[in-house]
Formats: C-alpha cells, structure tokens, sequence
C-alpha cells in the first residue's frame, strides 16, 4: 500500500473537480464520498442535491475565517492511497478506516481531543482513494504534518500487516522523488507514457554514463534535446544546474524546470562531479585510442570483462568499494539501453530504470575503484549504436550474461544488509536482464548450436569425457540442457585456437557462481569465449577442419578418458538464462 503525499495545493475545489470527474479518466468510475472529517460531509458523487462547491465551501471554512492576510497561500493537503495490483479488492469501510488512520498518523486530524483539520476521503477505482484536508485547524492553527508523508508509509506498513495486504519494503530515504498527482494528471492528459519528472531522469542519468566534465555532460544533455539552466556564483563557479522537457509547460506557457537534486538524490551537480573527478586522467594516446573510431561490438566485449573483474569485489571488497561499483553499474546499464537495437532496447531500459533504485543506499562510496566500469560506459556511448545481428548482437548477449550476475550478486550484497527496497529493485532488474538476454542470445546461441550438432561423433565423445573430467559435479547437468552443443562447439573453437580446454572451462566454473543460472552451458559458453577471447558470433567461421580435429584428439590423447556417450534430443536454438 503507498501512499503518495502531496501538501502543497492551493485549489480546493479544482483537486475536487478531478477526483469526482469521469469523463476524462477511464479509472474514474462511480466516485464517491467514503469518509469525512464530521462523517456527515455532502457527498456530489452519490448524492444529486450536493455540489463540489457544497464540499469545497464546508472543508475551506476554517481557512476562510481567518484574516485574509493570515491565510495560507498554500493551504490544501492531497494524498493518495493505492493498494497492490495484487491485494483484494478493499470495502468502503475498510477504505475509511484506512483513511481515518492516515489523517490521524500524519497529524491532519490526530483525534484524541487535539483540534485537526477537516478532510475528505473519495473513492473513484477499486484500488485507491484520495484524501483531501485543509491545512488550518478548527482552531486557526497550523497542524502538525511534519514529515507527513514519512508518517503516512509508517502508518501503511501497519496497516498492511493488520488488513493481510501485500507489504511493501520500508524505505531508507535514498529514493528519488516521486512524480506528484499533478504531475501523472498533466501527463495523463498530454498522452505521456511517463511524467516530465520521469523522462528527464532518464535523460539525465543517460547523460552521466562515463562522461568526464562539466562541458561533456551539458553537451550531452542538449544533444537529447533538453533545455538547461545553469546557475553560478558571482565568481563565475558553476553551482548547479535545471533541465526541462521543451514541450512541459506551465499555465504561462513557461517551460517547467527541475534541478537535478530533485530528479533523484545523486544527480545534484555536486554529486556527479564526484564521479569524474575519481577518474585517472588518461594519458593523450589512451585518449585518442579510446575516442578514436570504436565499434559497439568491441565496447560490448570490454564491458562483459569490466563486469566479469568487477565481480571480485562482492567476494572480497570492503562496502565502500562495493557501492562504488553498483553505481557505475548503473551507468553501464544507462548506456547499454542507450546503444542496444530494437528488440532488446525496451527490457534494457526498464532494467537501467529498475536499478536506478538499487544504485543508492546510506553506503559511502569511494569513487575512483569503478574506473573500469564507468571507462565501459564511456566506450559503449562512444562506441554508438549496436546491430541486432552478427558480433554486435552477440556480444550484446555476453554483455548482458556478464550483467546479469552482477546485478544479483548486488541483489544479495543488499539483502544482507538490510537494503530491501534495493535488494527488491536488483531483483526486478535482474529479471529485465533475463528477458533482454532472451531476445539477444537466440541468434548467435542457434548458430552455435548447429555447430555443435555439426561436430563428429568421435569429437562429441571427447568433448562429452573431456566435461565431465572438467567438472565433474556439473557434467551431466550440462549434458541434458539443449545448450551443451552450443558448449561443445565453442569447446572445440577453444582447443583450435590453441588453449587447454578442460583447463579453460574449469577455471571460468568454478571462479564464478552458476546457482542463479537457468542454463548453466549458455553461461559457460559466453565466460569460453570472452576468456579465449574467441570471436561472439560464429556464423562466419569456418567448421572445425578434420585436420584440426585429429591435432586435438593428439594433444588430448595423453589424458585419460571414461567412456564417453552421444546425445540425442531435439533440434532447438532456444536459448535460456
């Protein structure tokens, strides 16, 4: 159950007109009245002879009466309570009592002889209701609403537990700010997929993947068609900044700006000027190496062996270090949706989204060890682009394998620490990253597959004896998913190209974890082949030779091999995570 305080109106009766309109708003349906401040408020859903103007003149009244220079500008409290998509659906009754225990928790109307506020709960879906208060007491004070919307998520969890609803993980303070009511109607209105707020968070954070300055940043942010306000010190210094959408206006037709700070907590000017003044400078050849023409596909393949080095830190480093590099992990999330084709941009993007949540958290971070990943944003950035298809398609795939292991080790790291909406967000972006590697992998894991199949039968008996002397805990496992053939034939790439393939395919088992993994063989093929550093896509390689294929079995036949057997099942490319 969330609830979403809002306590800064000024239009008792326009709040009003919304929450009993129905024409405009498809989930507006049969509003009415479910609870008032006296229990006895008109209602002009339900009954015909009231008029908002009836409601709105009985809630304003406390206001009215003072002075008029004593009036509060400001004086109109709005929340709404929105249940889970998957609780039952709550009575009237229940509804009132949850918005009695809401007005009284925040201190609109605290009861037990305290003087409150009048308010106003409607009901217009069958998931949520709005809770409209005015902000003087019957007595001409102030109320006490200090940190209301604090108090309203703590009243929530209980509320939650007692009533048997889904219950929400408690919050540190580390979330970014959520869009108002005002602003989901306006972009309901404008036809938005998401608020203003939203998109230029997204845009934002986009902009900050690998950038090195100020100057790159700005350029960045105009170059996504954002208008910028920059505010500085009488010396000249660059304090801060604001963005907003060229097409969000205000009621004078005035672009509506929104500091960084209030996009989420670390996109202040302060906050991502600590990300770049970590990095090493680098010297004038690395940089002309690295802002010299790259291909997506190259800066895929650097990216899955920053993430696969950065997985060390969740085994030995300190937290600091490790909070370092979930926030650049982050960023190369924000730059992989950024770069990625079509038929994976949607679930990278939603998965950048989700771990935007999880990149935060009371943890100080010590910049300057997440150099490795912030340079892979950078290069994926730069590097522009990717294809769907060929070794931009497949090296987004291993890219994405590599991510989707980091991301869940960041998932347990929270959980351990008591991080749970972070650990809840890891896991939501984890599952995007499942989905994305789904629709990337099909294409190379196919071709790999066929190569496989295509193996003789002597050389899929070595390779059959040479996995399970290799991993003997995991060979028959890896001996029934559809992806051993992908494995065998990247296992014999591997050997061609001169490495020891029993040694190769153990040390990337056993360096990193396999229990998260729906196929443990399409994991195995992507360590194979960033760590033989083999090519992603093998549809323009020639089939292992025959001659290619007795040198092997030469330099192998030294090892002792049980007997081996063949496989049969159906011809599938599916790949699975």
């Amino acid at each position: 159950m969330i609830p979403s305080v809002n306590p800064s109106g000024s239009d008792t009766r326009g709040l009003l007109y919304y929450l009993y309109e129905t024409g405009k708003y498809e989930d507006h349906t049969d509003p009415h009245l479910i609870a008032s401040f006296d229990g006895m408020s008109p209602d002009p859903g339900r009954d015909p002879k009231a008029t908002l103007t009836d409601l709105q003149q009985l809630l304003d009244q406390p206001v009215m009466a003072l002075a008029k220079h004593a009036r509060p500008a400001k004086h109109v409290w709005h929340t709404s309570v929105r249940a889970d998509p998957g609780d039952r659906i709550l009575s009237d009754e229940e509804w009132a009592g949850i918005a009695g225990r809401i007005v009284a928790a925040t201190g609109i109307d605290p009861g037990e002889g305290q003087s409150g506020c009048r308010w106003a709960a409607v009901r217009h879906a069958d998931d949520h209701i709005h809770i409209v208060a005015t902000l003087v007491t019957e007595d001409g004070h102030r109320p006490d609403d200090f940190r209301s919307g604090a108090r309203a998520q703590a009243e929530a969890r209980l509320i939650e537990k007692e009533l048997g609803l889904h219950q929400v993980s408690p919050g540190d303070g580390t979330a970014a700010q959520r869009p108002t009511s005002a602003e989901r109607h306006k972009a309901e209105r404008q036809g938005r997929e998401r608020t203003a707020r939203e998109e230029l968070r997204e845009a934002v954070r986009r902009a900050v993947s690998g950038a090195r300055s100020d100057e790159e940043f700005f350029d960045r942010l105009a170059a996504a068609g954002l208008l910028i306000r920059k505010r500085a010190a009488p010396s000249g210094d660059l304090l801060g900044y604001k963005v907003a959408l060229p097409d969000d206006l205000n009621k004078d037709g005035e672009p509506v700006f929104y500091p960084g700070a209030r996009l989420a907590p670390d996109l202040s000017l302060p906050r991502i000027r600590e990300r770049w003044s970590a990095d090493a400078p680098a010297s004038r050849q690395e940089e002309a190496i690295r802002t010299g023409p790259g291909s997506p596909a190259a800066a895929r393949r650097g990216t899955a062996s920053a993430v696969w080095q950065a997985m060390v830190v969740f085994e030995h480093g300190e937290d600091a270090v490790a909070a370092a590099h979930i926030a650049a992990a982050g960023e190369v999330l924000d730059a992989l949706a950024k770069t990625s084709a079509a038929h994976t941009r949607r679930e990278l993007r939603d998965a950048a989204t989700a771990f935007e949540r999880a990149s935060r958290s009371h943890v100080r971070v010590a910049r300057g060890h997440d150099r490795a990943l912030r340079q892979a944003a950078r290069d994926l950035v730069q590097g522009g682009t990717a294809l769907g298809r060929g070794e931009d398609g497949a090296t987004t795939a291993m890219a994405i394998d590599m991510l989707f292991f980091l991301i869940t080790a960041t998932a347990h790291w929270h959980a351990r620490r008591g991080h749970a909406q972070q650990a809840e967000a890891a896991t939501r972006t984890a599952e995007h990253l499942r989905s994305a590697y789904q629709a990337a992998a099909v294409q190379p894991l196919g071709v790999l597959y066929q190569r496989g199949r295509r193996l003789s039968r002597p050389m899929l008996q070595r390779q059959t004896a040479l996995l399970r002397e290799a991993l003997p805990d995991l060979g028959e496992q890896i001996l029934a998913e559809p992806g051993w053939y992908a494995l065998a034939a990247t296992v014999a790439e591997a050997e061609a190209a001169g490495h020891d393939p029993a040694a190769l395919l153990s040390d990337v088992a056993v360096r990193r974890e396999l229990g998260t993994a729906d196929s443990v063989s399409d994991v195995l093929v992507w360590r194979m082949r960033r760590a033989a550093d083999l090519p992603a896509d093998a549809s323009h390689l020639p089939e292992t030779s025959t001659a290619e294929t007795r040198s092997a079995t030469r330099r192998t036949s030294t090892r002792p091999s049980p007997p081996g057997r063949g496989r049969s099942g159906e011809d599938t490319s599916r790949p699975s995570r």
